[in-house]
């Protein structure tokens, strides 16, 4: 496996800059990887609920009234009828109310027990608005929506963009929900869902502000993966090279993106690893780039996930293989962005 200790080595010898901090948050989640489910709920006792949140079923909330013992502080489930169950009160429906709303309701039927009632409503857990984000971001997964968020709030709440995402935020959104306010949204062919893209640049620099909507509950936020390239082995900058929207390269764009050729290269005996139509596994093309630099031979255009191996000795195919299989993990394997 000399080979493999190669390009180990190789990728070792980056700069330090363009590592990534070991206590940073891992981009290694990918689209199609499980969901984490990141339901953000407050300490007891220390909610942080805007008051003008929306309840819904599945939601648990506390209600304290003073001088009212029959109610207690443990938390109440909001049935999937909307309603809660209190003593004294009994069943209030309370789904679509705002907390605000709900303190003014219980006040008000509470006004024939007490003279001058006083109550709050906090919530204990959040269920009835997920958001999903998924993609290209630190940590995919359904995180619950409190009060109003955007999509770039929804982007920081998912911990940012990771190294390997693309150009355009996609986002879906169900038809009872209302069609999303943006040009260019359509719906998909059954007739359930809105669906639209966004240019990430664009609501990140705020260059169109009212692109930057806001999102409603059962949203699908996906950051696709941008179009990337490797470059592997006896190069000066070994890794993946992120792709700018639409744009293509050659095998000798790559290897000077890469930072060209290291003394021990064996450049003529290079090899392109494509995967094949299935997906299954990868052909390997051979590249000859002695006779393309000196002119002798036509540069080779490159297809997004190509991995341009450049070996410092004739290569094997385990070592290929494995060369595949790390860029397949992201081991070792650096993303550059330019």
């Amino acid at each position: 496996m000399k080979i493999i200790a190669i390009v180990v080595l190789c990728l070792a010898g980056l700069p330090a800059a363009a590592q990534q901090p070991s206590n940073s948050p891992q981009p290694k989640s990918l689209p199609g990887s499980d969901l984490q489910v990141a339901v953000q709920n407050p300490p007891a006792g220390k909610s942080q609920t805007h008051p003008d949140y929306v309840l819904g079923p599945g939601d648990q909330i506390i209600v304290r009234a003073i001088n009212v013992e029959e109610i207690t502080d443990k938390p109440v489930l909001i049935d999937m009828g909307g309603y809660i169950r209190l003593a004294v009160i009994g069943r209030v429906r309370v789904t679509g109310m705002t907390i605000s709303q709900v303190e003014t309701e219980l006040a008000q039927r509470l006004r024939s027990y007490v003279l001058h009632p006083d109550v709050s409503v906090s919530v204990a857990e959040f269920h009835s608005q997920p958001v999903s984000v998924i993609g290209s971001v630190r940590t995919p997964g359904v995180l619950q929506v409190q009060g109003r968020k955007t999509l770039v709030e929804m982007l920081s709440l998912a911990g940012g963009l990771d190294a390997t995402a693309g150009n355009t935020l996609k986002i879906t959104r169900r038809l009872e929900q209302g069609r999303i306010p943006l040009a260019g949204a359509s719906d998909d062919p059954s007739g359930q869902y809105s669906v639209a893209e966004v240019s990430l640049k664009s609501i990140l620099e705020a260059r169109n502000p009212e692109e930057n909507i806001l999102v409603k509950p059962n949203d699908v936020i996906s950051v696709p993966r941008a179009d990337t390239v490797y470059v592997i082995g006896q190069v000066r900058k070994a890794g993946g090279f992120v792709l700018n929207d639409r744009e293509k390269v050659t095998v000798l764009q790559a290897l000077a993106m890469a930072g060209d050729l290291d003394g021990s290269a064996r450049s003529q005996e290079s090899k392109i690893l494509r995967r094949v139509p299935d997906g299954s596994s990868r052909a390997e093309i051979p590249v000859d780039l002695r006779s393309i630099r000196l002119g002798k031979a036509p540069d080779v255009p490159m297809q997004s996930d190509d991995i341009l191996f450049v070996p410092s000795s004739a290569p094997k195919k385990a070592a290929l293989r494995a060369i595949e299989a790390a860029v397949q993990m992201g081991t070792g394997v650096v993303i550059w962005r330019r």
